[in-house]
């Protein structure tokens, strides 16, 4: 054994040896041609098997069984006639070649440790937490909780649902108000979207924003106010706010304020009400399981984050900003909601209310263009409320008070003055007494981070990490020689903490069950797997989502997101603790730069929807700067995606529809006039590409170049991205700004409706309207002498915790593999179309006859022949074990597929199977053979415990009702835990809380 080893270990350092040695360094060192490689080498040392072969589901074998089912020779032949010639890429991307798996875990474990994890007591929003270690394994590591869809489809989606409704219900509780949605992006823009709902409700146009918020979230609204053309005012609330104008329509304070300070607003919402205007509060979350909650105080909406319930900080995210409002507003309120309704036996169900709020129904009319949540970082905020429960809710907050009382009181007793008198929760600002740059030297020499302020105060926030050792290092740091012990035992902190106040919080929260009954870690594991259990996510099958691109999400790329080098961050530590971080920025920077053709990248926006935001604002400026302010038309296909008007609504544009043609494609006649009719007026043009009926047009260079001659700029949807890596670039055919779903294409997984990212890439005269951040400097070389659009979200490089995946997924794809990636999602769409075309029509398709990475089957006509709808087959491929395809979108009534290049040849099978099923089941229908009203389709889905009662009374069999094909059969059954949802009734009987449980009768 010993021998073995011994030249297994020689075998390896020679094949190291090897490698270093170059032919041009054998020759040097006088090897000549004699040490060539041996005809053999490659039979004796075999390739390291490559991450591609992973990540791309259909093996050689089986796309040479589909190429040929297609008539096809080769992948190059298939994406040659797919893609038009004259916008193809011709050569490798310039991007490293791949690395392996286990390369690139030291590569970024390598990149992770140059971040600095200091203790950080800087606050504004964002601190430490003690993420549960369950909560941690068992949802964000958890590809059965990551892996999932936004819950669209409620009767396979009814655990994330449940968890979303604890979160909406541990809103309310905490902030004292009647209703919440299931998470915004962040508290920046969840400020913002509430001071937008304002402005819906009373129509007025000035926005009053006290001094004591967080300046991040001022510059998100500053962005907004801009491109709504809204006046922004920004002072003290209590000496220049004068409602008695009539012209604010809306008023925001942060409570604690950014100082620390806890102020009561009581005469000041008294007064705002009886001018008209809304109150908004930005309020600690943590804080309220101590003190008032706004909703007593008559604010009429409440908004901020819920990081710190078991968030880490991540460099400033992802984490679920949160929004709660008045009863009134609910039908103004952004966002998702989770509402409470029944199924078909009438029992009690959840599902997303009022969905037409949703934005490819309301398009321009849609309430904001929030399209991503923060789904996954909000459940793990839930189920950390559920876990501690009130009382440990509570015990956590009551520690970081009373360790900030102390440390107050000790730097009160040793001189130095605290900014404001009052009351405060987990931060205080003080006024040293000492040289401002001796505190910084200090602790930096205890690898300390403060908040330091350009008046020379410095700010110290307390958070769930923070221990007594800790704050006895903080008054060394002020050259205090107190001690918390000392403090503490001299009494002088008795009476100053919030339960002596007039801030004390006297109403209960989370009396609810859920938050009563799962404490130990044996009864939350089993809670978070019974909710995990009643999920679709891609560990049980493919979701073939049009538009959505549902692809592996691999554990390798998944992993460094729980590195404590990216996890322990503050969004606004000095740039030298986040070199890592910066390394990694600009390592994607360059190759998704490579990928797309353009010249910058912004990371800020947070999700697709803040990034097309981002883009359209950045074009909107480039304009203004050029003094053609005037150009604010903005044309966009009827076929585009109902983000795509909604983000233009809000960014001051004016919308114009562009007309399709019969064959799918953009029709470039309208638009041609509409853009000589608006040519003095024409900001840009919105296109996705391709198309989102699944086209490749052969006319986008025109379209681009007919946008331009026009003064236009031309914004092109990320969204299809992943029909175009390494074969086609949008920088090359005309593009001017493109955001890029890393969500989709770039393998961060959705999360169950979030986290999202949407970086915009620009062309280089956009760059310096790239959005920039008033705490870190974001823009880099010459643009640096612009100020950038402002910040749109309320971190500086958005959700930077996951970048980790995308950057992964890039590096250990590499040019060949990435473009491969492209060329069998191609492949798997035309081959499930081709298979499914002699049952379904195929709505739309190329000049070639191909179809893009996506297709759309038109079901339309079985309305009249079997009365089966759209909603029909999609229910009915539940009992099949599959999420449905994206429905009536682009065209009401069809069903859009993309299969993706992670869904190997077997899983296309069985979906395409499952689909030729339910059209025999429809013929039968048809064929009066079925019952054309009690049917598998209109009845769908079905539940174990329909099939399993004694009152079966349906003229179809169990079998057929439950195990509709073999394979449901031999596989294990995914089964719907409730029957189908009506959704009239939960409309009517609105209710977005954790239902009362009843006595059981």
């Amino acid at each position: 054994m010993l021998s073995t080893l011994r030249v297994s270990r020689c075998s390896r350092l020679l094949q190291q040896q090897l490698r270093k040695i170059t032919p041009a360094r054998r020759n040097a060192r006088g090897f000549g041609t004699a040490f060539a490689r041996p005809t053999n080498f490659d039979q004796i040392f075999p390739a390291r098997e490559k991450f591609q072969d992973r990540h791309i589901g259909p093996r050689q074998q089986e796309q040479a069984e589909m190429l040929d089912y297609l008539g096809l020779e080769s992948l190059d032949e298939l994406t040659a006639k797919a893609v038009p010639k004259n916008i193809q890429f011709k050569k490798d991307l310039d991007i490293e070649e791949p690395m392996t798996e286990f390369e690139l875990i030291k590569k970024i474990n390598d990149i992770a440790n140059k971040n600095q994890v200091w203790r950080s007591y800087i606050g504004m929003g964002y601190y430490n937490c003690c993420t549960p270690h369950t909560i941690m394994r068992n949802i964000f590591e958890n590809p059965g909780w990551t892996t999932q869809y936004t819950p669209y489809q409620p009767e396979i989606s009814q655990g994330r649902l449940e968890s979303l409704l604890n979160y909406q219900t541990m809103i309310c509780d905490l902030s004292g108000l009647e209703v919440a949605n299931a998470s915004l992006l962040d508290e920046g823009t969840a400020a913002a979207e509430a001071l937008g709902l304002a402005h819906r409700f009373n129509k007025r146009r000035r926005i009053f924003v006290s001094d004591g918020v967080h300046p991040q979230t001022i510059s998100v609204i500053a962005t907004r106010a801009a491109s709504l053309g809204l006046e922004l005012q920004v002072g003290d609330v209590f000496t220049d706010l004068d409602t008695s104008a009539r012209d604010i329509t809306g008023v925001l304070v942060q409570y604690p304020d950014t100082s620390g300070v806890l102020r009561d607003f009581t005469d000041l919402v008294k007064r705002a009400h009886a001018d008209g205007t809304l109150v908004c509060a930005a309020a600690d979350l943590l804080s309220l399981a101590l003190v008032k909650p706004p909703g007593e105080f008559g604010v009429d909406i409440c908004v901020g984050t819920s990081q710190r319930f078991g968030v880490p900080l991540g460099y400033g995210g992802p984490h679920a900003g949160f929004f709660a409002c008045r009863q009134k507003l609910v039908r103004l309120m952004p966002g998702r909601m989770i509402g409470v309704t029944r199924d078909s036996d009438e029992r009690e169900a959840y599902r997303l209310a009022l969905q037409t709020r949703e934005q490819h129904i309301r398009r321009d009319k849609a309430t904001s263009n929030i399209c991503t949540a923060q789904a996954l970082l909000a459940n793990m905020s839930a189920m950390y409320a559920v876990y501690h429960g009130p009382e440990g809710l509570r015990r956590i907050a009551a520690r970081v008070h009373m360790l900030t009382v102390v440390l107050a009181e000790g730097l009160r007793r040793d001189g130095h003055d605290l900014v404001g008198e009052g009351w405060y929760f987990d931060t205080v600002t003080i006024k040293p007494r000492v040289p401002l740059e001796n505190i910084r030297r200090s602790a930096e020499s205890e690898r300390m981070n403060l908040r330091y302020n350009r008046d020379g105060t410095v700010g110290v926030s307390l958070d769930e990490k923070t221990t007594p050792d800790d704050v006895d290092d903080i008054l060394r740091v002020f050259g205090t020689s107190a001690t918390v012990e000392g403090i503490v035992g001299s009494g002088l902190v008795e009476g100053r903490d919030l339960d002596h106040s007039p801030f004390r919080r006297t109403t209960p929260y989370l009396q609810h069950p859920v938050f009563n009954a799962h404490h130990s870690e044996t009864r939350i594991v089993r809670y978070m797997k019974s909710l995990e259990n009643k999920d679709i996510s891609l560990v049980h099958s493919m979701i073939p989502l049009g538009s959505c691109t549902m692809k592996l999400n691999s554990t390798t790329e998944m992993m460094p997101c729980s590195f404590k080098g990216f996890t322990d961050v503050h969004p606004f530590v000095p740039p030298e603790q986040s070199r890592g971080y910066h390394q990694l920025f600009v390592e994607l920077e360059r190759d998704l730069c490579a990928i797309t053709g353009y010249d910058s990248i912004s990371f800020q926006p947070n999700s697709g929807a803040q990034g097309e935001y981002a883009g359209l604002r950045a074009i909107q400026c480039y304009h203004e700067s050029r003094g053609q302010g005037e150009r604010q038309v903005c044309l966009i296909p009827v076929s585009a995606h109902g983000t795509n008007p909604a983000s233009a609504q809000m960014a001051g544009m004016k919308i114009e529809p562009i007309n399709v043609k019969k064959n799918g494609c953009v029709d470039v006649e309208h638009l041609k006039a509409m853009a000589d009719k608006f040519k003095d007026k024409l900001s840009c043009l919105m296109i996705t590409y391709p198309s989102t009926n699944g086209l490749f047009e052969e006319t986008i260079g025109d379209v681009c170049e007919l946008v331009h001659k026009a003064g236009g700029q031309v914004y092109l949807d990320g969204a299809n991205m992943n029909a175009q890596v390494g074969l086609c670039r949008p920088g090359d055919y005309g593009s001017d700004v493109s955001h890029l779903n890393l969500h989709k294409t770039f393998c961060i997984p959705h999360g169950g409706g979030g986290p999202g990212m949407g970086p915009i890439g620009v062309k280089k005269h956009l760059a310096p309207f790239l959005p920039s951040h008033p705490v870190i400097d974001t823009l880099t070389g010459d643009v640096r002498e612009t100020k950038g659009l402002g910040a749109v979200s309320a971190a500086p490089y958005g959700s930077s915790a996951i970048l980790p995946i995308s950057w992964a997924y890039i590096k250990m794809m590499g040019p060949q593999g990435l473009r491969k990636a492209t060329q069998v999602a191609i492949l798997n769409a035309n081959y499930m179309s081709k298979r499914l075309e002699k049952y379904y029509k195929i709505l739309f398709r190329g000049s070639s006859g191909l179809v893009a990475h996506e297709f759309i089957l038109d079901v339309r006509d079985l309305k009249k022949t079997a009365n089966i709808e759209v909603v029909d087959i999609a229910k009915r491929l539940m009992d099949y074990g599959f999420h449905a395809p994206t429905m009536s979108w682009p065209v009401a009534g069809t069903l859009m597929v993309e299969p993706t290049e992670s869904e190997d040849k077997l899983e296309l099978d069985r979906f395409c199977d499952a689909l030729i099923s339910i059209r025999q089941e429809i013929q039968d229908i048809e064929d009066g053979k079925l019952d054309a009203r009690i049917n598998p389709l209109r009845m769908a889905p079905h539940t174990q415990e329909q099939i399993i009662s004694d009152k079966w009374d349906r003229p179809y069999s169990r079998e057929l009702a439950a195990f509709p094909a073999p394979f449901v059969k031999a596989s294990t059954k995914m089964w719907p835990t409730v029957g189908r949802i009506d959704d009239i009734y939960g409309d009517v009987n609105l209710f977005c809380t954790c239902p009362p449980i009843l006595p059981q009768q």
